[in-house]
């Protein structure tokens, strides 16, 4: 596992990505599998990756495991990359920018939040 200092900064660029609480994640998670006639237990409900997320959300820093780790890497990497807070365009309402936003929130960030 990473050292002290290297989990304490992945933790706080974590915190900083992800801004869905972890309620609000995981309604989005079972929102975003439900359909007309089936709709997934709570805890099946998302991706796999949404799901780690979601057990991150509810620990202590002092509690990751590596995979844990492995993920909130991902996570912080991934949304970096689509996101650019100091440029990010006003939301337009195309299939595109709604398709970016669903992937972004199965990962604890929703870009329309302040």
């Amino acid at each position: 596992m990473a050292d002290a200092l290297e989990i304490e900064a992945l933790w706080e660029d974590f915190h900083r990505v992800v801004n869905m609480t972890s309620a609000e994640l995981a309604a989005w998670l079972r929102v975003r599998d439900a359909d007309e006639e089936t709709e997934p237990l709570p805890e099946e409900a998302g991706t796999p990756t949404g799901q780690h997320v979601l057990a991150i959300l509810q620990k202590r820093r002092t509690d990751l495991t590596d995979e844990d780790v492995r993920v909130m890497y991902q996570v912080v990497d991934t949304v970096d990359g689509l996101v650019d807070p100091e440029n990010e365009p006003e939301p337009e309402n195309t299939p595109e920018d709604t398709r970016r936003r669903h992937r972004l929130m199965t990962l604890g960030h929703d870009p329309l939040k302040p």
